[in-house]
């Protein structure tokens, strides 16, 4: 029973109209759904991806008025995304200069170019050269050509103060593989010495399966708000395996929030000890069970069991 890779990602967003233009018009993603937060409808959540909507490669925000949040450790510290070369760098580089985007220098990180960057808000983010294991799908409405478009997410980066507990969880309950290690600059952006940090593997491996888990004890918590990620999702590929995780974490004495169909997805939440909200994801049904392909994400779309309540969500979102 393995997870395959990185499912999806969600953060936070206080300006959404700017979060909408910097993911579509800035780095070319495609706006594959636009519904609420079933758990507070009050909220857009709005779903970024490749231009099939494929799972492992969107990034999506919750859309909450709140202030800027507190780096720190416990907590989603960097999202990375796959491109295909080292010339897809040198174009993202040119780009963010071009466009005013926050952003640093080409380097070499643990073995592979990198180029991190930031969104209006302070979304951490990192553009990773890596040997793709997955098929490309590039939108042909997005800007970016798609020789350079975004392939996907990963590695996905955590910081914890000690990696003992969370290693427990890692191997033993989440059946990830410890790969390697390598040193990295603080994770909070402040100088100093590098940190540690320990890389996890999922099903067969690569970046886009990959948990990266920095160690950096001398960081004050972490407080959630703009520009922070709420949780970080994990690839299952069947119902038949989701309905074993739910069992495996139950026997494990793991707290849950138990099976949630998501109608999208299937998804089960749990806290590894530093508090990071973790999920695992139904690759299927997809976007497309309640949209055609080719319209995702052009209008509100709502699950079946909110629907009823279509006029009094929309009544309270504000226009985008």
């Amino acid at each position: 029973m393995q997870l395959r890779g990185i499912h999806h990602l969600t953060a936070i967003t206080a300006n959404l109209s700017a979060n909408h233009a910097f993911y579509t018009r800035t780095l070319g993603l495609r706006l594959v759904k636009r519904t609420v937060n079933q758990d507070d409808v009050s909220a857009y959540h709005l779903f970024y991806a490749d231009g099939r909507a494929t799972p492992g490669t969107d990034i999506t925000f919750f859309d909450w008025p709140l202030p800027r949040e507190r780096r720190g450790t416990h907590s989603i510290v960097r999202t990375g995304f796959r491109v295909a070369t080292a010339d897809t760098l040198r174009f993202w580089l040119d780009r963010f200069i071009e466009l005013g985007v926050t952003h640093g220098q080409i380097a070499d990180l643990d073995g592979r170019a990198t180029l991190d960057f930031e969104d209006g808000e302070g979304q951490r983010l990192r553009l990773v050269v890596a040997d793709d294991r997955t098929e490309a799908h590039p939108w042909e409405k997005s800007p970016i050509p798609a020789e350079h478009q975004l392939r996907g997410l990963g590695p996905i980066t955590i910081s914890v103060p000690e990696v003992g507990k969370t290693d427990m969880v890692l191997t033993r309950v989440m059946n990830m593989r410890y790969a390697r290690d390598y040193i990295a600059p603080p994770t909070s952006g402040a100088g100093g010495a590098g940190n540690t940090v320990h890389v996890y593997e999922m099903g067969d491996g690569g970046a886009g399966a990959e948990l990266h888990v920095a160690v950096e004890p001398n960081l004050p918590p972490a407080s959630q708000g703009a520009g922070a990620v709420h949780h970080v999702a994990f690839r299952v590929p069947s119902f038949q395996e989701y309905d074993l995780w739910n069992a495996r974490l139950s026997e494990m004495r793991i707290p849950s929030s138990g099976p949630v169909d998501r109608f999208y997805f299937r998804s089960l939440y749990f806290r590894e000890p530093n508090g990071i909200l973790f999920e695992l994801a139904t690759d299927g049904p997809g976007f497309d069970a309640d949209e055609p392909m080719d319209a995702l994400g052009e209008r509100l779309a709502l699950p079946p069991f909110l629907e009823p309540r279509r006029k009094e969500i929309e009544a309270g979102l504000k226009p985008m």
